[in-house]
């Protein structure tokens, strides 16, 4: 369960709640240029561009969740249970496992475009990590601040759609998402005239009428139109400050509270995290569940030429401003 969306003000911006009932260890984590990736398909690649994004490292090997590359190239994996499909490597095909997709096309790429041309040789295989560690089932949005695309590999094969909206969430397959949003048409930030019959007179007994109908719980279909709907009517001064504040208010619209979403184990799903990044300066901003504080880590020149990885443990303690308290 995860919710990522697009921002553009001034800047360009790009982020996700991050929805799960474990923790994975995760740290921000910044890999510099020229980095050495092992693939599963023999090859190696040098990483031409740096990257900042969340991760959890095993042997020197970042597992990014999400991430942007110091060109702004930025991409998400988001839970897409049972409807990811992932092949055995086939001949001919470029070859990549789910985890090896962010650093691969981040790593080598600077526009969605690039990766466009890509698309029709890439097989995402079902080789996993280490034995410990299996394939996540997973769907991905890519963006560079003007295109926005999704790619979900299911049996029948590998599918690209363009994200006009900036949006993107879990099941069911990201069609059926720009479908079912056409049932929300009549949804407005405004007051709506009555048109339920002229025989009645009806007004507003309150401000946010226009939107009753917004679906309001947890499920991945209503995250996507609420947080569709935020997104595409939110209003915001074009400075870092506003925006970046703007962007955690839309993620907190579509966030997990704890106890309010329960998976059939019993455990709850919360929002672990939620992330920004100013995909124009390359700064990952966070906050987690337990630390409403927002954090910021920039990509420095010295971080983005250094030979290993920078890794930022997260900070997990809810910070408090005391104005008037006695001892």
């Amino acid at each position: 369960m995860c919710t990522c969306i697009n921002l553009k003000t001034k800047d360009n911006y790009f982020g996700r709640n991050l929805d799960l009932e474990y923790r994975f260890n995760e740290k921000v984590v910044i890999t510099p240029r020229n980095y050495e990736f092992k693939l599963k398909n023999k090859e190696i690649i040098n990483t031409k561009y740096s990257i900042i994004g969340m991760a959890t490292v095993f042997n020197d090997y970042p597992l990014y969740a999400e991430a942007t590359n110091e060109k702004g190239l930025s991409m998400a994996g988001l839970y897409f249970p049972k409807n990811a499909y992932f092949f055995e490597p086939i001949n001919s095909k470029l070859n990549l496992t789910p985890y090896e997709l962010i650093p691969y096309f981040l790593g080598m790429y600077s526009k969605v475009a690039e990766i466009k041309e890509l698309l029709g040789k890439l097989n995402i295989t079902n080789i996993p990590f280490s034995e410990g560690l299996p394939v996540t089932d997973l769907h991905w949005m890519i963006y560079d601040g003007e295109d926005c695309i999704v790619i979900e590999q299911t049996k029948t094969g590998l599918n690209v759609y363009e994200n006009p909206i900036g949006v993107l969430t879990n099941n069911p397959p990201f069609n059926y998402h720009i479908t079912n949003i056409n049932n929300y048409i009549n949804l407005t930030p405004e007051n709506k005239e009555n048109r339920f019959s002229s025989e009645i007179d009806l007004e507003h007994y309150g401000q946010g009428m226009g939107a009753i109908g917004l679906p309001g719980d947890n499920s991945p279909s209503s995250r996507f139109v609420r947080a569709a709907f935020n997104k595409l009517n939110s209003i915001c001064k074009d400075d870092e400050v506003s925006s970046v504040t703007q962007f955690f208010h839309i993620l907190d619209s579509v966030a997990m509270v704890q106890g309010t979403t329960r998976t059939r184990e019993g455990k709850n799903d919360i929002t672990t995290y939620s992330c920004c990044i100013n995909i124009t300066k390359g700064i990952y901003y966070y906050k987690t569940y337990t630390n409403n504080q927002i954090t910021a880590i920039k990509m420095t020149e010295k971080e983005k030429s250094k030979k290993d990885l920078s890794i930022y443990n997260l900070m997990e303690e809810q910070q408090i401003r005391y104005v008037n308290i006695e001892e």
